[in-house]
């Protein structure tokens, strides 16, 4: 059986816009009438670099990436929407694309309007569109306004009835470029419970674009990770979305440290401060396995001898919002700072945050209560998934154990829950 898709040394260039002088435009139209090569002043974007690859009837791809990665320009180039500047591309099947808020939709037509243009474009028959109306409209919850020209609907409108079009209509392949984060919450679960469904019973091909790894390794069973343009990984999701936060993992890492100056404040009886985490190294920066110890060291050097200090290693986000914080003088350990080097260690037995990239704040406060150090982004760490990821609830921070009973209608516990192979 041939590839359902082919793409072969595909490269895409965008010319960057510029402001082009009247006497421009008229010698660059000039030369266009006399059949002559405009003037060329513009400078390219190579926003895909020779991408390669086949994708198989039935598969679910998922592409994932950086923004400015290539990847919704791969996806409208699969879906005929831009044409590669060089390179083949053969789609063997029609493409239900859905790519953009409002893409194939015209917005001078009421939704049961576009519902017959989207179908005639992929080829089905007036007779057989009819027939999914009613289906489309219940499912993107649009019954009321189903005469109402697109021009009045809201983006979260457009997007609930652009994807109930895709998703039912007949069509070989589906493509999805973010639409799961799109809408309300009650809309995203109603969008995965669909895509999980044409997976399983449809069989149809399904190429995702989308930044919420936990989705791409349950939904996918093979992913491509994009760089600059290139692709740079095409294996198992477990195995791209580790390498794709690995990388994420450095460049918020080179980030921090751009930055990491900033974030510390010192009253200077405690100077040189350097947090270390243990674990694996990936990429070069350290990294554990999710639900693992976290160990953390921090080396301080103290110009005299500090008594009864208390030391507060805690964790946040890339973007501040702060999740865990041990103290050590809760925790019953009272620490003595010795004039020079001095090293406290602080161990999580279990971090239960799922997995991401994530940042070490620390402080050192006297036995008066004065803050003497501070710093956030002190180094930064990535919790890798297990194997179990793809099968955990993707709405959630912390990981933590739970046990099941079953019960019976008197509340009496009948037997325990068995562990899952």
């Amino acid at each position: 059986m041939k590839p359902i898709i082919e793409v072969n040394d595909v490269s895409k260039e965008f010319q960057l816009g510029y402001m082009e002088t009247v006497k421009d435009t008229l010698m660059n139209g000039i030369a266009r009438l006399r059949g002559a090569p405009a003037q060329e002043g513009r400078a390219t974007l190579r926003a895909l670099d020779h991408v390669d690859f086949r994708i198989e009837p039935g598969e679910v791809v998922g592409l994932i990436g950086t923004n400015g990665a290539g990847k919704s320009t791969l996806l409208k180039i699969l879906a005929g929407i831009t044409p590669p500047t060089t390179g083949e591309v053969i789609v063997r099947g029609r493409t239900a694309p859905l790519i953009e808020v409002g893409s194939g939709l015209h917005p001078e037509l009421n939704a049961i309007e576009n519902i017959y243009l989207n179908a005639a474009t992929l080829g089905m028959p007036r007779a057989k569109a009819k027939g999914k109306v009613a289906e489309i409209l219940e499912f993107a919850e649009l019954e009321k306004f189903a005469a109402t020209p697109l021009k009045r609907y809201s983006s979260g409108m457009k997007i609930r009835l652009g994807f109930a079009i895709a998703t039912t209509v007949e069509s070989e392949i589906l493509i999805v470029d973010e639409v799961l984060a799109v809408g309300d919450l009650a809309f995203q679960r109603k969008c995965f419970d669909r895509i999980e469904q044409i997976i399983k019973d449809d069989g149809r091909t399904v190429l995702i674009v989308s930044h919420n790894i936990r989705q791409v390794m349950r939904l996918c069973n093979r992913a491509f990770l994009l760089h600059n343009g290139e692709c740079i990984q095409d294996g198992p999701p477990e195995e791209t979305c580790n390498l794709y936060y690995e990388r994420t993992a450095d460049q918020v890492s080179r980030n921090l440290t751009l930055a990491q100056d900033r974030q510390i404040w010192a009253s200077g009886e405690i100077q040189d401060v350097k947090v270390t985490v243990h674990g694996s190294t990936v990429g070069g920066k350290p990294a554990i396995p999710t639900a693992t110890p976290l160990v953390v060291d921090v080396d301080a050097v103290c110009q005299t001898g500090v008594d009864a200090i208390e030391v507060l290693v805690g964790t946040h986000t890339t973007d501040f919002f702060y999740l865990t914080e041990n103290s050590s003088s809760v925790d019953g350990f009272a620490l003595d700072l010795s004039p020079g080097k001095n090293t406290i260690r602080c161990e999580i037995e279990q971090f239960p945050l799922k997995p991401d990239v994530y940042a070490v704040r620390v402080a050192f406060v006297d036995r008066r209560g004065r803050v003497i150090f501070r710093g956030d982004n002190m180094c930064n760490f990535v919790v890798l998934p297990d194997a179990r990821e793809a099968c955990r609830p993707s709405l959630r921070t912390f990981d933590v154990n739970a046990t099941w009973q079953c019960l019976d209608v008197t509340g009496t516990k009948k037997y325990d829950g068995l562990p899952a192979n």
